[in-house]
């Protein structure tokens, strides 16, 4: 299927832009992410690539034509390839389909494409999902909405991973945390606390088994007021079409694959030791070891070693790379470090863990500079593709390094089996699992082919303080962008509320393309990180510059997020809350 190439649209205040030239000629090869055409707006000019590889099948304009944005300029597809009928240049300024018209209901979509899966025979599904995690809840109640009979199966508790055992214990936890930072803040502020901190571990796990409860509960709430139909057990596919749960086979014109993902344990002697946890068993711990080892510096230990850490355990934290949250900018990872030394937590990076040896009934941390005696030992070393869900078809579905390998549509080798979140291994984030769901149940209702854009996926770390980041690291954007990048930075210790809040540790840091302005990425530390992202993360999916944040957007006083504003004016060299730089 040829894709379209539109006009884009490279600001807010963007109506329409003007071809100056085009870059290929029709039949040329084109790689993606190469600049096809030059284009012209009223503030700048600059190059557009190509979002895939293939061949200029077609312009439907020439040079010098002005076009609206978001209209269909062209097509790049496989050689010989035909095209949709060139529309007349008036119709050609419509708007292109928006997500949204994407997603209309299932009367304007499932109920009239000639695509629609076909009629059911007795007993058949539209849909059926496998994995009850965001991905697959989110999967199952999209393809309800447009109009799909949908089957989900769940061999737990639906919300997977993060709603029983990641994203939302860990942030109760720390939030719990947070209350005793507070607390011990407190005397400075003029508060007087005559008691010492505390910490009920009973109480805690209660309160955050309770918060699981709700949430998942209002889950299982949503899928049934949508109509899907839930089967509890583990499910297996025992062939293209088919489902096998509980000794029972369910048939479904299409399923979607989402079994999520499993706590690595690391092939090392003593690694079966009594106290050795995986992050799932820490969140029902019910007694504060005196001492907690974590193998493992990334976002997963960083956070229970920041909550544990509050709580009045003696962290240390053992990571083999050079630093800790590696997948993040260095600047973050510096700040971080600082942080987690901070408030206590020992920090040992370059350490390779030999094994975990014994000592009188207790674990140690054995590497190749030394040993770390503990009370226990967290494994955090990243999670992998869980791929039990395969089945029958196990040798049949493309997999490459235990990973189901998808295209931007969610498809897998198979022509209907969908694959989403972490078993595809793309973006091994909640969120990012969310929108690839909704995706692979558009398809399997539409057969439209729309595809996910994981570019912009924002990567939140809720330590205290939080960090945040989105984009390009900045030695990835001079690696992509030789010509050139601008650095803004921007730190919270110069920030009114951070000031007033007494969080003053922090950044925010922006990378912006030398040339146009546009932003490369954003990373930042402190204030409520997590929250702020999503600004930015916004404005780059809609390819408005530095110069535009820093010109035309007005951020609230006091506020966290009016650094961001600040970090872009800074990469222009203009911050008006900085002092001068030196010529």
């Amino acid at each position: 299927m040829a894709t379209e190439l539109y006009m884009p649209k490279n600001g807010m205040d963007m109506t329409e832009g003007t071809i100056v030239r085009w870059l290929k000629n029709v039949g040329d090869p084109v790689e993606k992410d190469e600049a096809v055409m030059e284009i012209e707006t009223d503030k700048i000019t600059m190059e557009s690539e190509s979002p895939v590889s293939g061949v200029l099948l077609a312009k439907l304009y020439e040079d010098g034509a002005v076009v609206p944005v978001l209209t269909t300029v062209g097509y790049i597809g496989e050689a010989g390839e035909k095209v949709p009928e060139a529309k007349a240049p008036a119709k050609a300024a419509e708007p292109a389909p928006t997500a949204s018209a994407q997603a209309a209901p299932a009367a304007e979509t499932a109920g009239e494409k000639e695509s629609a899966p076909a009629a059911l025979k007795a007993g058949e599904y539209n849909v059926a999902v496998i994995g009850g995690g965001p991905a697959g809840y989110v999967a199952a109640i999209r393809a309800a909405q447009l109009g799909g009979k949908v089957i989900l199966f769940e061999k737990d508790v639906v919300g997977g991973t993060c709603l029983n055992r990641g994203c939302i214990p860990t942030k109760t936890y720390l939030k719990t945390a947070e209350y005793i930072h507070h607390i011990k803040g407190a005397a400075a502020r003029g508060i007087i606390v005559n008691a010492e901190t505390s910490v009920d571990m009973p109480k805690v796990v209660a309160y955050k088994d309770k918060v699981v409860k709700t949430l998942t509960g209002g889950v299982a709430a949503l899928l049934k007021s949508n109509g899907v139909e839930v089967v509890k057990g583990t499910a297996k596919l025992a062939g293209a079409s088919l489902v096998e749960c509980g000794g029972k086979t369910y048939a479904a014109q299409k399923v979607i694959l989402c079994g999520g993902s499993k706590a690595i344990r690391i092939p090392i002697p003593g690694v079966d030791h009594k106290d050795v946890m995986t992050s799932d068993d820490i969140l029902a711990m019910k007694e504060l070891p005196k001492r907690l080892g974590i193998i493992g510096g990334g976002v997963i230990g960083c956070e229970l070693a920041s909550a544990f850490s509050a709580f009045g355990c003696e962290v240390t934290i053992v990571e083999m790379m050079d630093r800790v949250v590696s997948m993040f900018d260095k600047d973050v990872s510096a700040e971080l470090d600082k942080s987690l030394r901070k408030s206590g937590v020992k920090v040992m990076c370059g350490r390779k863990v030999e094994e975990i040896a014994d000592a009188a009934g207790h674990p140690v941390i054995v590497t190749d500079e030394g040993r770390v005696e503990c009370d226990k030992v967290l494994l955090s070393i990243g999670r992998a593709a869980d791929l039990d869900c395969l089945g029958a078809l196990a040798g049949q579905i493309k997999t490459e390094r235990g990973k189901v390998v998808v295209d931007d549509t969610m498809k897998t080798s198979v022509e209907n089996i969908y694959a989403c979140g972490d078993i595809n291994g793309r973006v091994m984030l909640a969120h990012s699992a969310f929108k690839m769901g909704e995706v692979a149940a558009e398809n399997c209702m539409t057969g439209e082919g729309r595809k996910c854009d994981l570019r912009y996926v924002p990567s939140c770390l809720y330590t205290s303080p939080e960090a945040a980041s989105v984009g390009l690291t900045e030695e990835k954007a001079r690696e992509l962008h030789p010509e050139g990048v601008r650095i803004g930075l921007f730190q919270m210790a110069a920030n009114g509320r951070s000031v007033a809040s007494g969080e003053r540790q922090g950044f925010i840091k922006v990378i912006a393309d030398a040339r146009y302005g546009q932003i490369l990425g954003v990373h930042m530390v402190g204030g409520v990180a997590s929250e702020m992202i999503a600004e930015p993360t916004a404005l780059m999916a809609m390819e408005v510059t530095v110069n535009e944040v820093a010109d035309d957007i007005i951020h609230a006083h006091p506020s966290y997020s009016e650094a961001f504003g600040e970090a872009c004016a800074d990469a222009l060299g203009r911050c008006i809350h900085l002092p001068a730089k030196k010529k």
